[in-house]
């Protein structure tokens, strides 16, 4: 086979990748980058309790705890901080808000849990503990973005719907890998965005999350996955979660805002624990995922042998019709979540992505450690 016979080939296949990542963008992004959300034509405000797991985060709780407490919301609700075994001042700390917020409760947890690893047993006693049926979850290294983070999310609320995705953001940083983790996480929140806006929920994050404890118990908790550490948001909801029973919330008033890891290392635990988890999903999400992460894979190398070995022209222009559907839904989707000054560099990150699913393609291999920090 000649030259001109493999430039070809890999134009031809250029041009199956380019289709397979133009049907995810129609298909699926699109849909969140038009989504508006529904007025309601009855408005109702829900008994809440927040649930907030902490192992010594007295730093972390005496920054941001105050920002879950001092909610505007007119309706009964509470905060709930399950203290898992802190060796540092998160006790004390606790017991100071107190006196200060009657709606704080305190779970104290003295002894591991057997064979449950990581935080789900820790999350599992304060749901138990909750007065109230709606849920809302956060970390204690996340604020709310706003004073009315808990009315915002309890409003999605409707007939049929038991769960409701957040956006959690990160704080603004200088820096490249500010950048890149923000990047990563609306790139995320796009996908889980979009997935469930076409009826196929399959994760959300404890950063910003919410359900109704009856779904917790119908689905015996977190029992189907107890013995993995991560996955106390994106696998409970990938089996709880489905095409009729979720919504999304991406009011900016909604979101809450966490510090992003300081540095490469500490980026890289935490995403391949994340990635750890994903292989246990649902067969046909780990096939959407799969076939549209492969694509991207190969988009950029197979553009390269494009314009190397076959007519650069058509190569261009099949890349440009991607990127002008990307340039619309990217603009817009940045700019509802919050995420607009990420644009100009947009297409420096997703050629970036192929290296990012390189090298944690080897987080599906590993075995998760038995850490929840």
């Amino acid at each position: 086979m000649n030259f001109t016979q493999w430039g070809q080939w890999f134009f031809y296949a250029f041009c199956l990748i380019t289709l397979v990542q133009v049907f995810y963008y129609l298909f699926f992004f699109l849909r969140f980058a038009f989504y508006k959300s529904k007025a309601k034509a009855i408005s109702q405000t829900h008994p809440v309790s927040v649930i907030i797991c902490a192992r010594d985060e007295a730093a972390n709780l005496a920054k941001n705890l105050p920002g879950a407490l001092v909610q505007t919301y007119g309706t009964t609700h509470e905060v709930i901080v399950v203290n898992d075994n802190s060796f540092d001042e998160t006790k004390y700390l606790l017991e100071e808000f107190q006196r200060a917020f009657k709606q704080l409760h305190v779970v104290e947890l003295k002894q591991e849990a057997k064979l449950i690893p990581g935080k789900k047993f820790p999350l599992s006693v304060g749901i138990k503990t909750a007065k109230y049926e709606i849920l809302l979850l956060t970390d204690a290294d996340c604020v709310p973005a706003s004073e009315y983070w808990m009315e915002k999310m309890q409003a999605s609320y409707k007939d049929g719907i038991e769960i409701v995705l957040g956006y959690g953001a990160y704080h603004k940083k200088k820096g490249l890998l500010n950048k890149i983790i923000r990047w990563e996480t609306f790139s995320t929140a796009l996908q889980y965005f979009s997935f469930a806006l076409a009826g196929m929920p399959y994760m959300g994050v404890g950063r910003n999350l919410s359900y109704k404890k009856e779904v917790f118990f119908r689905h015996k908790g977190f029992s189907a996955h107890n013995k993995i550490p991560s996955g106390d948001d994106d696998l409970f909801i990938n089996m709880a979660a489905n095409s009729t029973n979720t919504d999304i919330n991406i009011d900016k008033d909604a979101f809450t805002l966490s510090e992003p890891p300081r540095n490469w290392q500490a980026w890289r635990k935490q995403k391949r624990r994340h990635y750890s988890t994903s292989k246990y999903y649902k067969p046909i999400h780990q096939f959407l995922l799969g076939i549209y992460t492969f694509s991207h894979f190969l988009f950029y190398p197979l553009l390269t042998a494009s314009l190397v070995f076959y007519q650069w022209e058509w190569a261009l222009i099949v890349f440009g019709i991607r990127f002008i559907l990307q340039a619309v839904i990217y603009f817009i989707g940045l700019k509802k979540l919050g995420e607009k000054d990420l644009y100009p560099w947009f297409l420096f990150f997703d050629i970036g992505m192929f290296f990012y699913y390189l090298f944690f393609s080897f987080s599906l291999l590993r075995k998760p450690r038995p850490s929840w920090k």
